[in-house]
């Protein structure tokens, strides 16, 4: 395993983060095809003896279960102080919104949900999972900020947001001397580049980490499409959502990436982690049997050619918003926009 620095923040990180959203209750979640606790076990012990020390979570995975299982194996598995554990929150409910609930009140709600889920004090990355257009991002950052001095978080990132609104959310961090979001776990992976238009030209610009989910495209990256009756590929109808209208275009791509897997003797899943890990800090890998995290692994080791990189990337084409980016959009057009600095607030229309 190989490690580097995530972004800005002083977290040493493996190479590969362990997505974890595969782990928990298939009866409490939106998802039919999560394994138990003790199978998630085995993945989380496995990675860790193969030198994963970074895993994500999220309190929205299968009703908090996954934030119970990982944090029951990495207190069995590992000490606390050499893993980093990243976990995710959602936007307010219409309920808690009727309610008067806060931002900043909500999302210290959350994070001592998560916390006591994970039977830890505290968690080294707390991302903001899908941008929130019905609460003040000022009410957001200055809740975020809050946890991180209370030393329940000790950095915070950003998942499924526009490079827009992540530079706009680092300028009110700096102009009211709040935490700064470290990372962007955005949706990235050889079949799926739109990233490449604006956020990752930003993230390099600003050292923000780059550590994207959906790395193999639910799979789609990391077998043959003969091979691809899987419980997940039959049951996951997101990840149909997202991937299924492209696949004619997709498929160039996939013929490719296994042809040169048979030129170097390697998995799929090797060749198409080995090309995103020289564009991203840590891609999440999502694992839910032993050989899934052990191909990622093999991933960090594999150095492909100019040559071959090329050729992986020149069949690709202009791809739309796809899974919450697309809700976002619809969204963001839909929304009146509140930015607020302190007192005083701007609406938009």
């Amino acid at each position: 395993m190989k490690y580097t620095k995530l972004g800005n923040s002083n977290l040493n990180v493996s190479r590969i983060c362990m997505g974890c959203m595969g782990f928990g209750d298939s009866s409490r979640g939106q998802h039919s095809w999560t394994i138990d606790e003790e199978h998630s076990r085995d993945i989380i012990k496995r990675g860790l003896e193969l030198g994963v020390n970074f895993f994500d979570t999220a309190i929205g995975y299968q009703s908090g279960t996954s934030e119970q299982y990982v944090g029951r194996a990495l207190r069995d598995f590992a000490k606390r102080e050499d893993v980093v554990v990243a976990t995710k929150f959602l936007p307010r409910t219409t309920q808690e919104i009727e309610d008067g609930i806060s931002g900043q009140q909500h999302i210290e709600n959350m994070i001592d949900t998560s916390l006591s889920n994970l039977g830890m004090d505290y968690v080294d990355l707390y991302i903001y999972h899908m941008w929130d257009y019905n609460t003040p991002i000022y009410d957001i950052m200055d809740g975020l900020n809050r946890i991180v001095k209370a030393g329940k978080a000790r950095y915070i990132g950003i998942s499924n947001c526009f490079a827009w609104q992540l530079a706009k959310a680092n300028a009110l961090a700096d102009k009211e001397g709040f935490e700064r979001f470290v990372s962007i776990q955005g949706h990235y992976n050889l079949i799926f580049r739109e990233e490449e238009r604006e956020m990752v030209p930003y993230c390099e610009e600003e050292n923000i980490a780059l550590t994207p989910y959906s790395a193999l495209a639910s799979g789609r990256l990391s077998r043959k499409p003969k091979d691809g009756n899987t419980k997940r590929a039959k049951e996951d109808s997101y990840a149909k959502f997202k991937y299924d209208s492209t696949a004619t275009a997709d498929s160039s791509i996939i013929s490719r990436v296994e042809e040169i897997a048979d030129k170097y003797n390697v998995s799929m899943t090797e060749v198409s982690l080995a090309w995103l890990l020289t564009k991203v800090t840590s891609p999440v890998v999502g694992a839910t049997k032993l050989h899934h995290i052990e191909g990622a692994v093999k991933a960090v080791e594999l150095e492909l050619s100019e040559e071959d990189k090329l050729y992986l990337e020149e069949p690709y084409v202009p791809h739309p918003l796809a899974g919450v980016m697309a809700q976002n959009k619809k969204s963001d057009a839909n929304a009146k926009h509140v930015w607020t600095t302190g007192d005083q607030k701007i609406k938009e229309g």
